[in-house]
């Protein structure tokens, strides 16, 4: 019997990546709903592929222009638009495998709706955990859902720890390990980073990424959503998390036990192997990717991270200390300085700093319902949007 699957974000790399794992298992799974911010095209022609029973627009204007280019292909998938219908097909009753891999913070509601309807949540939207992550955690344990994390380096600690986690101290670990390969700018000279071009930061050494994923790479954010990630998913504090910087990718994190032991989860680059891991767990099924060569990887190497070159992982880590609304305030302020910064609005090394004063900016409230966190989101990009037109670059 099929599993029907919903995959929030499928035109993006991660959701390119489940269709493809889903479609080598035929047998074992079906595409219930797929969705979609604007690339209409795109998300036609997985319509026509793959046939599901619904097709979600974000954009309304889009979702219209889906419909009429369905229609004139005979294809019978129900579009719908809009956060509501995002919404809708996260909690439908007819499917129970939830994809959750929209970029940014436009993913937290159809993700928090997946888990309050009791769903298997293959989470890649990291900003849900990064923006509500008590109001989410909260949400999966209330309503009886499953929490698979998808990230490589999340789905790795999670691939290392044991059957019956119970916690760090309970487990008897010592420390979480997150490795980060330092993006494409590791070894840049410093002077040169605020000539940076937007793809100069989108050419990751090891992995295929959106653009926006790209360059919190490059600048390391995206290690420092996935450090405050970390802490609710595994209900780590922040003094039991460290960031190593292994720039071949090949380690994609590790879990240190009281006992000296340190398991590591290896493998290509490659998300279709924490993809296939999170669908089929506890079982495990073919993903497509190819074995890992270890005698051609030949060295694997190691440094810390050095925070004057990445001070948005400082940053990063510093409101995971802070807890509260902060870093819900550091996601949506890195979102505006991000987007500026690939229309060049904004020069690299002042993505940062954009960030930073918006935290300073901030007074720190709890994050108690899912309206205080919307309202902190918008506040914040309304600062950082007035920080990017002082600038003027």
């Amino acid at each position: 019997m099929q599993q029907p699957v919903t995959i929030l974000g499928s035109t993006g790399s991660i959701g390119v990546s489940t269709l493809d794992v889903l479609a080598r298992h035929p047998d074992r799974y079906s595409v219930f709903a797929i969705t979609a911010n604007s690339q209409v095209e795109l998300l036609a022609e997985q319509c026509v592929t793959h046939k599901p029973q619904f097709a979600v627009m974000r954009d309304e204007q889009a979702a219209e222009r889906l419909a009429a280019e369905l229609r004139q292909k005979n294809c019978e998938t129900e579009v719908l638009s809009g956060e509501a219908g995002l919404v809708a097909v996260a909690e439908h009753q007819d499917t129970q495998v939830v994809m959750a891999a929209i970029v940014g913070a436009a993913g937290l509601a159809p993700t928090l709706a997946a888990a309050e309807a009791g769903k298997k949540v293959l989470l890649a939207n990291k900003e849900s955990l990064v923006m509500a992550g008590d109001l989410f955690m909260q949400a999966v344990k209330g309503n009886g859902a499953t929490l698979l994390p998808i990230d490589s380096e999340h789905n790795a600690i999670f691939q290392c720890l044991p059957e019956r986690f119970q916690g760090l101290e309970h487990n008897g670990i010592r420390k979480i390990l997150l490795t980060g390969s330092g993006g494409p700018f590791r070894t840049t000279p410093l002077a040169e980073l605020p000539g940076m071009t937007p793809d100069q930061a989108c050419a990751h050494p090891n992995w295929s990424m959106g653009r926006k994923i790209s360059v919190d790479s490059a600048t390391m954010m995206n290690k420092g959503l996935e450090f405050i990630e970390a802490c609710w998913l595994f209900n780590a504090s922040p003094d039991q998390i460290e960031v190593v910087v292994h720039p071949q990718s090949v380690i994609h994190s590790m879990v240190e036990y009281v006992d000296g032991s340190v398991l590591a989860q290896m493998g290509n680059p490659d998300m279709r192997t924490p993809i296939a891991h999170a669908l089929a767990w506890p079982e495990r099924i073919e993903s497509g990717v190819a074995s890992l060569d270890l005698i051609a990887t030949a060295r694997l190497d190691f440094e810390g991270p050095d925070f004057e070159r990445f001070p948005g992982l400082r940053l990063a880590i510093e409101s995971a200390r802070a807890g509260g609304i902060m870093p819900a305030v550091l996601n949506a302020a890195n979102e505006v300085a991000v987007d500026a910064f690939l229309n060049e609005q904004l020069r690299f090394d002042q993505i940062p700093v954009v960030i930073e004063q918006v935290l300073a900016q901030t007074t720190q409230v709890e994050p108690s319902s899912l309206a205080v966190v919307k309202d902190a989101d918008a506040a914040a990009r309304q600062k950082a949007n007035a920080l990017v037109a002082s600038f003027g670059v």
